[in-house]
Parts: structure tokens; C-alpha cells; sequence
């Protein structure tokens, strides 16, 4: 379970494209080399220089972190198929970020695609997504009945602070914990470790209902209205 994954990626700003490896752990762990710099986070839209701020003639940096960009990489997921079992998947992503507009005031512009491809068709999430558990959401009600995602974002032992989240990670896992009457926000203390929303333990548990599945509810959610 603590094995590192590469997956392969591709980097492109004013200056050009190239192709590159992110190595993630699947959890907290991001990792990749763009034009000599290394870069590390925990998250695909804050990637800093492991040595500082890089030479500004080579990247755009804003906040210390990767901005003018268009990051393109690949992410193993799983799906069961009723009747066929659990298949393994490729979700392809792509994460769009703009420009500063202003020191502490983030980005003109921040946009997730994920794309998921099953049997030769395509499933995508609506244009503008800015985290990967809303795409993963949409996703999953495009996907045909009998298909469901086999992540820890749609399993019942995960849940997220009630305060928000960002694009991707910070999601707690309750694998080894008991939750109480109020699903796994009541044993929040207890929560075994952080993982990204598309990563997938032996302990998964689909997220089919409310009863113990914490403030979020079941997996998919109803759409927003």
C-alpha cells in the first residue's frame, strides 16, 4: 500500500510542453521534475520548488506555488462492474491554472477536467470543476447503472471536515476507527491517515446510504440544483 506510483503527465505554459512524471503515494505525496526543477506538495495546484522559488524567467509563481500552466497526468482508478467484479481504470485529469491577480489573492482562473473511459466510451465531468470529489460525483452518475467507483471518495469509512476542502486530498480515512451514532465525524480524532480521493484500501466500503457516512452523505450525492 505504500508503494510510490509514476504516472505519467505532461506540463505546458508559455514556454512550451514537455512530458513528465508525477510520483504520488496515493496519499499526501506529489512529486514531480519540470525543466530540471524539483517540485513537491500535497496537492496538484500548490506544486513549490523543493529549493526554493525557481528562476521566474522559467515558470510563473504565484504565492510560492506553480500558476500559468495547464498540468495533464493519469490516475489509476477502479470500478466494479456488476457481473464482471472490480476493473482496473485510467481517470485522465487535466488542471488548468491561471494567473495571479494579486499577492494572497489566488488565481484569475482554476479548472479541473477528469475524464474516465470504460468499454470505448468517455465519462467527464462538467466543465469548471474545481475539486476532484465533485467530478468524481458526476462522474459516477454518468456512469451506467451497475458501474460504481471503487475509491476512497465513495467509500463509508472517509469523510472531510465540514469546513470544506480544496481540489484534492485532506479526505480522512476511518478505516481503523469506530464511528459513532454520527457517522465517522464523531470519531474524527481517530481517523487512520489522509488519502486522495482516488485511492483504495482493502477496507472499502461503498458509501450506499446515510446511516454512518459522516456530513456528506451517500456516494453519488443528488446533483446541484
Amino acid at each position: 500500500m505504500n508503494a510510490v506510483q509514476r504516472r505519467p503527465g505532461r506540463y505546458t505554459d508559455r514556454h512550451g510542453s514537455e512530458d513528465v512524471v508525477f510520483e504520488s503515494d496515493g496519499r499526501q505525496l506529489i512529486r514531480t521534475t519540470i525543466r530540471g526543477v524539483h517540485f513537491e506538495s500535497y496537492s496538484m495546484n500548490d506544486l513549490r520548488a523543493l529549493d526554493g522559488e525557481p528562476p521566474e524567467a522559467s515558470f510563473t509563481i504565484s504565492d510560492g506555488a506553480l500558476c500559468s500552466c495547464l498540468l495533464e497526468w493519469e490516475v489509476p482508478l477502479s470500478v466494479a462492474v456488476e457481473g464482471q467484479g472490480v476493473r482496473a481504470t485510467v481517470l485522465d485529469c487535466a488542471l488548468r491554472l491561471g494567473g495571479p491577480v494579486g499577492p494572497l489573492r489566488g488565481l484569475d482562473v482554476e479548472i479541473l477536467t477528469t475524464t474516465l473511459r470504460l468499454d470505448g466510451r468517455e465519462y467527464r465531468n462538467n466543465e469548471g470543476g474545481d475539486n476532484f470529489e465533485d467530478a468524481l460525483h458526476e462522474i459516477q452518475r454518468r456512469l451506467p447503472a451497475g458501474v460504481r467507483l471503487w475509491a476512497c471518495t465513495a467509500c463509508a469509512r472517509s469523510d472531510y471536515l465540514p469546513v470544506g476542502h480544496g481540489l484534492m486530498g485532506g479526505l480522512g480515512c476511518f478505516r481503523d476507527a469506530r464511528p459513532g451514532p454520527d457517522g465517522v465525524l464523531d470519531a474524527w480524532n481517530e481517523h487512520t491517515e489522509f488519502v486522495q480521493e482516488t485511492w483504495l484500501c482493502e477496507q472499502f466500503e461503498h458509501r450506499a446510504t446515510t446511516r454512518h457516512t459522516g456530513h456528506r452523505g451517500p456516494f453519488p450525492s443528488h446533483p446541484r440544483q
